[in-house]
């Protein structure tokens, strides 16, 4: 099966055999030294600032986004969303106990910041959050706009960056965010299951509340930066993801983000060819393309044909369910040889829609 999802994405040679290292205790020596090294990769890969913590948590990208919420007191905060996603964080929010306001924007269309810009002069807030990559839409949102609304507001900025960290040019210094996280399984191409995260020095000061043991920051910190316990760690998932870490710094953010761009472009022109339409209607995700099928072609139908074919493509999730494709290019998904493959899948399929 040909694996051109938004997540899980391949995993490359050297990260699935990392995979059959001898198991080790979670708090071996050998351990707690892959766990340094993976924290030195995302501290360049997240580029906190001074006194950050790094860490990946074991769940999944979800898990990252509720522990930043969970450590959060209680109080407003600004949630803005035009997917899945965001609607994600609010619906975090809510359960927490926090006091989100909820800024919508149409699907397939960016975050405005004029309109964030008035809602943070309407009243005050202790953050905003924002998906960088909307992977519902294939939507790239303007974080380094809404980072300095929120700084000027006085304001943390919550930045999911599930799409986008590993692929696409990143820091949460210039991006003025404060808390940022991803999961293993999409840019990087390591297997599911850790959740980076990257907790600024201020972010460290006012998250303060522990609501849940298994997320609390302080515990997760005693494992990651003291070598202490707190839970029993997927080892092996470590060793894998410095593999992954290390494929990606080795070839580069900027050749990984020209790569992304190349494929996609190449793609979307093929497809509109053959008669698809891009969902986005304005600042597309250079990592996940969503496209509406052709007329007379039903989306769904048509992800269970190219399975049958031998590729397993993703259909609209939130408010594209029903109506897209939408396909990987994040990690080891965005090349060429791959797409070729679904190329000629897809024309077989499209002959028995």
């Amino acid at each position: 099966m040909l694996l051109l999802t938004p997540g899980p994405t391949p995993i490359p040679e050297r990260v699935q055999k990392a995979l059959l290292r001898p198991m080790r205790g979670h708090l071996d020596p050998e351990v707690l030294g892959v766990n340094r090294a993976i924290q030195e990769r995302l501290l360049a890969l997240f580029d906190p600032g001074e006194g950050a913590l790094v860490a990946a948590l074991a769940g999944s990208g979800s898990l990252g986004m509720e522990a930043g919420l969970a450590a959060l007191d209680r109080g407003p905060v600004l949630i803005l969303t035009n997917g899945a996603f965001g609607d994600r964080i609010a619906e975090m929010a809510l359960l927490h106990g926090l006091e989100p306001t909820v800024l919508e924007f149409p699907p397939g269309e960016p975050v405005d910041p004029g309109a964030v810009a008035q809602a943070l002069k309407a009243r005050r807030y202790r953050l905003v959050a924002l998906v960088h990559g909307e992977t519902s839409t294939g939507v790239l949102n303007p974080a380094r706009e809404i980072g300095a609304l929120a700084k000027e507001a006085g304001a943390l900025f919550f930045l999911d960056a599930v799409t986008t960290l590993g692929m696409l040019p990143f820091s949460m210094r210039e991006m003025g965010a404060d808390y940022a996280f991803t999961g293993s399984q999409k840019c990087l191409s390591a297997p599911p299951g850790l959740a980076p995260i990257a907790v600024s020095r201020e972010a460290r000061r006012a998250f303060t509340a522990r609501r849940g043991w298994y997320p609390d920051l302080e515990r997760v910190a005693e494992h990651w930066e003291r070598g202490g316990y707190h839970h029993t760690t997927p080892v092996l998932l470590h060793y894998a993801l410095l593999e992954a870490l290390d494929l990606a710094l080795e070839e580069g953010v900027e050749a990984r983000e020209r790569r992304a761009r190349e494929v996609y472009a190449w793609l979307l022109e093929e497809l509109l060819v053959r008669g698809f339409r891009p969902y986005p209607k304005a600042s597309p995700l250079p990592t996940v393309l969503v496209v509406r099928p052709p007329e007379g072609v039903e989306a769904d139908r048509l992800v269970k044909a190219l399975y049958a074919e031998g590729v397993a493509v993703a259909g609209g999730i939130g408010p594209t369910r029903g109506q897209v494709l939408r396909l990987g290019l994040m990690g080891e998904g965005a090349r060429k040889e791959a797409y070729g493959f679904f190329l000629k899948a897809l024309d077989r399929a499209l002959a028995l829609a």
